[in-house]
């Protein structure tokens, strides 16, 4: 030991103590460097292994690869379910022998990004093709089948226009969507079918809920019985079912539809049934444009609150057989259940399909005393009136407006 110039030295006697700290620190900061590789390279070889393992974890639930060559012949029908995956999806065409295996499809799905825009429905696909057929046929718009969109103001049955056209109905929607033929009419149900079932299927057998199967039970007109309680809205029917089944199937969706707008609740509020509210709604729906609901239900409202009659074209043109923007005398002077000119109350059933902003604006029309109403701008928009000489000022508008 030197005590003169403060340093120490180790037990070998040849290097100072400090410059051998700075030695060992060296090398802990080597060990550190190889550490830190070994484990990036761990970590990398569990990600390549995890990735192999979910691979090999996907084949096993695919199931082994086999395919099919070519684009298949005959046609079976297959249903997409909301949520459904591509996975999923390949399973069902895998059961159907559409494909040979589920793994053929997915693998040919690949990179396709028109497969994650399959929406739930059913699609005419054939047996035995090949996956790539499959994809390319799955996402093409002649695989499409069954889907109906029923429109508000819609009705059941089909009617004349005035330039010699027929405006088709729900009920010949719904017909012409069970063909399950491509370019012909394979498989299709016939309009009449539809009709007869939804006229004498019992309610029950139908699915109608209690409340809608008591109001319908005894109207007028049996072939009317369903007006007003399939909701506009996008259907999907199944190509190749009977007609009480595709029946069942819509109204269903419908009173889900019904439920999703509380219409249960809306009643409560409005001091009106269920059924009743439908009513007005249709009114609503089939009297006036969107922005006009809530004054057109105050109207119907004022007038059924003194017993007037409601004297509405709509519900006069519900029956004929060619119905006209405004009815004549001869129209008016028929008698019938339907005809609001010569009797009060509300017609017996809904008149058309009832939009969601029709139910509300029924449930909740708006303040006001108006009890009459014209169209009498060429935009579809209607003039409100107190009393029938003010009525009869917006006739004259309408009438210099050329509507």
């Amino acid at each position: 030991m030197n005590d003169d110039l403060g340093l120490f030295t180790d037990d070998a006697g040849d290097a100072p103590r400090g410059g051998r700290a700075e030695e060992r620190e060296r090398l802990h900061r080597r060990r550190r460097r190889r550490i830190v590789t070994a484990f990036s390279g761990i970590l990398v070889l569990l990600i390549v292994v995890g990735g192999a393992g979910y691979g090999v974890l996907q084949l096993l639930r695919l199931g082994s690869y086999e395919d099919y060559e070519g684009t298949g012949n005959g046609q079976v029908v297959i249903e997409v379910q909301p949520g459904e995956t591509t996975s999923a999806i390949a399973g069902t065409l895998s059961e159907r022998d559409v494909v040979a295996s589920a793994a053929a499809f997915v693998q040919a799905a690949e990179g396709n990004s028109e497969i994650k825009g399959i929406q739930p429905g059913f699609y005419l696909m054939r047996s035995r093709m090949s996956g790539q057929a499959a994809v390319e046929r799955i996402v093409s718009d002649k695989a499409r089948a069954g889907m109906v969109e029923i429109r508000g103001g819609m009705q059941l049955a089909d009617h004349n226009l005035p330039d010699g056209k027929v405006k088709k109905g729900i009920l010949a929607r719904l017909a012409a969507a069970t063909c399950a033929g491509e370019g012909n009419s394979q498989g299709c149900i016939s309009k009449e079918e539809l009709t007869r079932a939804a006229t004498e299927t019992p309610a029950a057998e139908l699915g109608l809920p209690d409340w809608a199967a008591g109001a319908v039970s005894d109207v007028p007109h049996p072939r009317r019985r369903l007006e007003g309680l399939l909701l506009p809205g996008i259907y999907h029917v199944q190509p190749t079912a009977g007609p009480v089944e595709v029946l069942r199937s819509v109204l269903a969706d419908s009173f889900d539809k019904l439920r999703a707008v509380g219409l249960s609740n809306l009643a409560s509020e409005s001091d009106h049934s269920r059924y009743e509210l439908l009513r007005i709604a249709s009114l609503v729906q089939s009297e006036g444009i969107t922005e006009d609901f809530g004054k057109v239900a105050r109207v119907i409202e004022n007038r059924l609150a003194i017993d007037m009659r409601l004297e509405l074209d709509s519900t006069i043109n519900y029956v004929v057989e060619d119905p006209q923007l405004y009815t004549d005398d001869e129209d008016r002077a028929e008698k019938g259940p339907y005809n609001t000119y010569n009797r009060t109350g509300l017609p017996p059933t809904p008149i058309s399909a009832p939009s969601t902003a029709a139910i509300k604006a029924a449930a909740n029309p708006a303040e006001g005393d108006w009890k009459y109403f014209v169209k009498c701008r060429k935009d579809g928009t209607s003039c409100f009136s107190k009393t029938f000489e003010e009525h009869r000022q917006a006739q004259d508008k309408a009438e210099n407006n050329g509507v």
